[in-house]
């Protein structure tokens, strides 16, 4: 091979490499980008079914009773909230919630 020749190639190859190096840390940069946002996303969410469990909680707790409807909105708030990887404290006041009667004290008295 002669001079000209290894020079070309070692040009194309360094082009080669710088471009493909590039275009890797953009890649990179990008799903830093996205990963972040998604954490934070996560962490919104958690956060909102974290604060509507507690609510949930305290207003029915302080009744004395939970209507069925609110157990499955509960219970469904419950399940994505485990799933996000959501833990706690929260499984308490779940469990204390769905303790609950579901129908008032005056209700179930006439039953």
């Amino acid at each position: 091979m002669n001079v000209t020749a290894a020079i070309v190639t070692s040009a194309v190859s360094c082009a080669v490499s710088f471009f493909l190096g590039g275009a890797l840390a953009a890649v990179a940069g990008k799903w830093r980008s996205v990963r972040k946002k998604e954490d934070a996303l996560r962490e919104g969410v958690l956060s909102l079914l974290r604060n509507q469990l507690i609510e949930y909680h305290d207003k029915y707790t302080e009744r004395g009773w939970c209507p069925i409807y609110v157990k499955e909105s509960a219970r469904r708030s419950y399940e994505a909230y485990h799933a996000l990887g959501g833990n706690g404290v929260v499984t308490k006041l779940y469990d204390d919630l769905m303790s609950l009667p579901e129908t008032p004290r005056t209700e179930r008295a006439t039953k």
